[in-house]
């Protein structure tokens, strides 16, 4: 048992140091759950055991709550790294915890298959918080040079699924899921109303055509975000 203002011992577990930070914090499991985006029936199970702590839990925690992955998972570090305080503790200290929409591990352009089933909790690395972006919407990965100058390799778009039935804009950015690939394009108006062209922004990539009966899934890219590391 950890009391509330002993640290956990080196012997304890990652679910006994999340259990410390909740009391630290002053949460309830409830509300410590709702910090990370995890459902307050789920957030029991994991911290019961009855849900294997996987790598994509622990992300949730690190990203929103900037707490230290090391001292989670070994208890080596600190709780909470320099200049970031536990929320709001003796003293008044406070912090901006971080919300938004799910960011997945996913690359939409590897691999084939129905999209929607790979956003399962386990894959989530972090949210991102931005201006229009909405927090319900899933951010994925996306690899290649096809879409180069607007879309960079390795950026990250915010996607939402579209019905096969609902009309399509022409002329904007979709992921488009097919039997054997899934790929970032821009549809365009085909002259067989039964086809639709995939374009690429990097004109060293030809357009293609494929059967509308051919595509799975649909889903329209709200955002893009293009961004460089420096140093």
């Amino acid at each position: 048992m950890i009391n509330e203002l002993t640290p956990p011992s080196p012997a304890a577990t990652t679910i006994d140091r999340i259990k410390y930070l909740i009391k630290l914090m002053r949460k309830t499991q409830a509300q410590f759950g709702q910090l990370i985006n995890v459902d307050a029936s789920n957030m029991s199970k994991f911290l019961s055991g009855r849900i294997p702590i996987t790598d994509g839990f622990i992300n949730r925690i690190v990203v929103n709550l900037n707490v230290s992955k090391k001292w989670l998972l070994t208890g080596e570090d600190v709780p909470f790294p320099k200049g970031a305080e536990p929320g709001v503790v003796d003293g008044g200290a406070r912090v901006s915890w971080g919300k938004g929409a799910p960011v997945y591990d996913i690359d939409v352009t590897a691999g084939y298959g129905e999209l929607s089933r790979a956003f399962t909790d386990d894959r989530i690395i972090g949210t991102l918080d931005l201006p229009q972006l909405d927090p319900t919407t899933p951010v994925v990965r996306v690899s290649g040079e096809s879409m180069l100058p607007r879309i960079c390799n390795g950026a990250y778009v915010s996607v939402r699924p579209i019905s096969l039935d609902s009309p399509i804009f022409w002329g904007s950015i979709y992921v488009v899921i097919l039997d054997d690939y899934r790929m970032c394009k821009v549809l365009k108006r085909h002259s067989d109303p039964d086809k639709v062209i995939l374009h690429s922004f990097n004109p060293e990539f030809d357009d293609m055509e494929v059967k509308r009966s051919a595509i799975r899934q649909l889903f329209a890219v709200d955002l893009i975000i293009n961004y460089e590391i420096l140093g």
